[in-house]
């Protein structure tokens, strides 16, 4: 099974992220990552969502959201021409000996310390999905007492939009 990284433009309405998510369950796919916030439109959303999955069956679900009345556009987003990152805050158990240590791994990845204690250390960092695992993988040790992470979020790279052709689509409709 491949990874597949799907962007889903959608009119700004409610309940359109549980009927695309129950879509994807239906089918049993289970969704690695969900992301949904406002475009630079404010009447339409994007949702991210990544997934594992045979392309053929991918193909499926990927025509029955497309045919969902709040939905503008689908489209995959690969790997190579795109930009992808995903935010993690984790709070690490950290004295005044393994302090100094903690930092400087933090520094290494370009995170941030955003707040520190007697006790422990929350730092914030953003990357890709293998720069977070690598980079939560070298604080392990100290113990990882907390962690929160965001989905994944993806848009393309280079100039152009999918979201502006929508907003024709959504201006045309309305």
């Amino acid at each position: 099974m491949a990874k597949h990284t799907l962007s889903v433009l959608v009119e700004n309405t409610p309940g359109i992220l549980a009927r695309i998510a129950a879509l994807f369950s239906r089918r049993g796919f289970n969704i690695d990552s969900l992301a949904e916030g406002l475009t630079e439109h404010p009447a339409i959303g994007r949702i991210t969502i990544v997934v594992h999955a045979e392309d053929d069956l991918l193909e499926q679900v990927v025509r029955q959201v497309s045919k969902l009345v709040n939905v503008l556009r689908i489209v995959e987003l690969e790997r190579d021409s795109a930009v992808e990152r995903g935010l993690v805050l984790a709070k690490i158990r950290a004295d005044n000996r393994t302090r100094p240590q903690i930092i400087e791994i933090v520094q290494l990845f370009r995170a941030k310390t955003v707040d520190v204690s007697p006790e422990a250390v929350t730092i914030e960092a953003t990357g890709t999905s293998d720069k977070l695992s690598a980079l939560l993988k070298m604080l392990e040790p100290y113990g990882i007492t907390e962690l929160v992470q965001s989905g994944t979020i993806a848009i393309g790279r280079g100039a152009d939009s999918i979201s502006h052709r929508a907003a024709y689509e959504l201006e045309r409709i309305a």
